[in-house]
């Protein structure tokens, strides 16, 4: 007889002679050497890097992606049994998803839809994951890179954005002030003692000179 240690994170796949035989959990067991073999799964969460591919989007414009999955084995028998490698049929499976999400949409839409994208592409992986035993606890997209030239005039359209609503903000601000100016104008022309009550209150600030002009002398009767 031989033994075998099963850590917490971990459960071991028994075969004998072949056939599957159950899942050892945490623990240590014996078993018999002989025509026996013994598969370790960890069951903890792993990070599946998806790397940047080209793809086309529904306006026929190229766009580079990338994501990253994490993912964790909830079934160790199925993981050993159901592929040969099951996280790499995961990753392709996660490619061939967000081909289809991009070229459904014009890149205006991929870009403004990058936060809705986890949950579409994860609702997506699901049957397929759980296939192979395996959960997608969560899915990243990491870029949504742009060719050189699109770079460039996505850089020229946003400065030219941002130059607009600065201009707007000055005249805004300019045909505020000129209202402000005629209303004061205004009101002075309708009351004119507020006038003289400003000119008044200006001269009891320090440091303020306050300058009187005398009127024209009368003109003498000859």
């Amino acid at each position: 007889m031989a033994k075998v240690t099963v850590m917490e994170y971990e459960r071991v796949v028994r075969f004998e002679h072949g056939r599957l035989a159950g899942v050892l959990e945490p623990g240590r067991h014996r078993y018999r050497r002989r025509g026996t073999r013994l598969e370790r799964v960890d069951l903890r969460p792993r990070l599946v890097p998806v790397n940047g591919q080209e793809m086309l989007t529904a306006d026929r414009l190229v766009v580079k992606v990338s994501a990253t999955l994490r993912i964790a084995v909830t079934d160790p028998a199925l993981f050993v049994t159901a592929a040969q490698d099951p996280v790499q049929e995961l990753y392709l499976r996660t490619q061939v998803e967000l081909r289809a999400a991009v070229a459904e949409a014009d890149l205006e839409s991929v870009i403004a839809a990058r936060p809705r994208l986890p949950a579409r592409l994860t609702a997506a992986l699901a049957p397929a994951a759980r296939a192979v035993g395996v959960d997608v606890l969560e899915l990243t997209v990491r870029d949504v890179m742009l060719p050189g030239d699109l770079r460039r005039a996505y850089a020229d359209t946003a400065l030219a954005k941002e130059r607009g609503r600065a201009e707007l903000e000055r005249a805004r601000g300019e045909a505020a002030a000129l209202r402000s100016l005629a209303n004061t104008a205004k009101l002075l022309e309708d009351r004119p003692a507020l006038l003289r009550l400003r000119a008044l209150q200006a001269a009891g600030q320090a440091g303020t000179t306050l300058v009187v002009h005398a009127g024209e002398p009368a003109a003498g009767r000859g």
